[in-house]
C-alpha cells in the first residue's frame, strides 16, 4: 500500500515562500474606486515653551506626546516630526462631532509660542509673528489639499477638548485661515442681523447654549446649569469667534454669534487662496 502524505495548511504556505525566494509580491494593478485618506481632522497647538524645548518635549519619550509638524517662530522653519502615514500623540482624550480618539484620525501641528504670562492686570496671551501665521496657512493649505479634510474639521486643540486644553489660544488668528478658505466663517450679513436682534431680545437660557454648542461639534453638558464645563466650552467658543472677552458667560453676543455658527446656512467658505 502506498502511504500519502497530507501536508499540513499551515505548512504548505511557507514551502511555496520558501520556493519563491521568501520575497512577499504584492500586485498593485487594481487599484479600489472607494476609499479615502484615513486623516479626517486637522488639528492645531501651541507648545507653551520657546523651540528648543518645544522640539525636546515633542521627540523625546519623557513625555510621552508628539506631533506631526513643528511651526517655529524665529526663524521660522516648518519641521515634520512624525510621518503624516503615522499616527502621533498630540491630540489625548478628545472629541469633536461624535468623533472620539482623535489621534488616530488626525494630523498634529505645533506652533511654538510662548503661550501666556499671568500678571496683575489679569492674564496676557502672546502674539504670533505674521511670518509664522503665514506658514501655518500654507502647511494648512497643503494638508486639507492632499487629505481632502473638511474645513469644519480643521480644529484647535481647545476645541477638541475644552477646559483640558486652551491652545492655539485667543491670539491665534482664525479669521486669517477663514479668509484664506480653510475654516469656515460666520456669515457678516446673518450675524450682523442676530446681532440687532440680541439687543431687543432675552438673552437664551443655558439649555440653548448647551444645545445649540453641541450641534456645532463640541463635547457639553446638558444639564440646563451653567457649571463649570459648561463655561469651559463658552469659552472655547469665545476663544475662536470673540476673543476679545472668553470669560465663558453666555452673553447677547456669544448667543448671536453661536446662533449663526449652529445654524444651516449660517457659515461660509472662502474659495481658497492659491499660495
Amino acid at each position: 500500500m502506498r502511504t500519502q502524505y497530507i501536508l499540513p495548511a499551515l505548512v504548505l504556505p511557507l514551502l511555496l515562500a520558501a520556493c519563491a525566494g521568501g520575497t512577499l509580491r504584492i500586485d498593485d494593478s487594481h487599484p479600489a474606486a472607494v476609499q479615502a485618506s484615513r486623516v479626517q481632522h486637522l488639528v492645531l497647538h501651541y507648545t507653551v515653551a520657546d523651540f528648543e524645548e518645544s522640539l525636546d518635549i515633542l521627540t523625546g519619550h519623557e513625555r510621552g506626546v508628539s506631533a506631526h509638524y513643528l511651526v517655529r517662530n524665529d526663524p521660522v522653519r516648518i519641521y515634520r516630526l512624525v510621518p503624516e502615514e503615522r499616527m502621533a500623540r498630540h491630540a489625548g482624550e478628545s472629541y469633536w462631532n461624535g468623533a472620539t480618539a482623535l489621534n488616530a484620525s488626525s494630523i498634529g501641528i505645533e506652533i511654538v509660542n510662548p503661550g501666556w504670562v499671568d500678571t496683575p492686570d489679569g492674564r496676557v496671551y502672546a502674539p504670533f509673528p505674521q511670518a509664522q501665521v503665514d506658514a501655518v496657512i500654507t502647511l494648512v493649505r497643503d494638508i486639507v489639499a492632499r487629505h481632502d479634510i473638511a474645513p469644519s474639521r480643521v480644529l484647535g486643540h481647545a476645541d477638541i477638548a475644552p477646559g483640558r486644553k486652551q491652545d492655539p489660544g485667543p491670539m491665534f488668528p482664525w479669521k486669517q485661515l477663514a479668509d484664506a478658505g480653510l475654516v469656515p466663517w460666520p456669515d457678516p450679513r446673518q450675524l450682523a442681523q442676530r446681532l440687532a436682534d440680541s439687543r431687543v431680545q432675552p438673552v437664551p437660557d443655558i439649555d440653548w447654549f448647551q444645545q445649540r454648542l453641541a450641534a456645532v461639534g463640541y463635547r457639553v453638558p446638558n444639564s440646563g446649569e451653567l457649571d463649570a464645563p459648561t463655561r469651559d466650552v463658552i469659552s472655547t467658543f469665545q476663544m475662536k469667534y470673540r476673543p476679545a472677552d472668553i470669560a465663558g458667560e453666555p452673553d447677547a453676543e456669544t448667543a448671536a454669534l453661536l446662533d449663526v455658527v449652529s445654524t444651516p446656512g449660517g457659515m461660509r467658505v472662502a474659495d481658497r487662496q492659491l499660495p
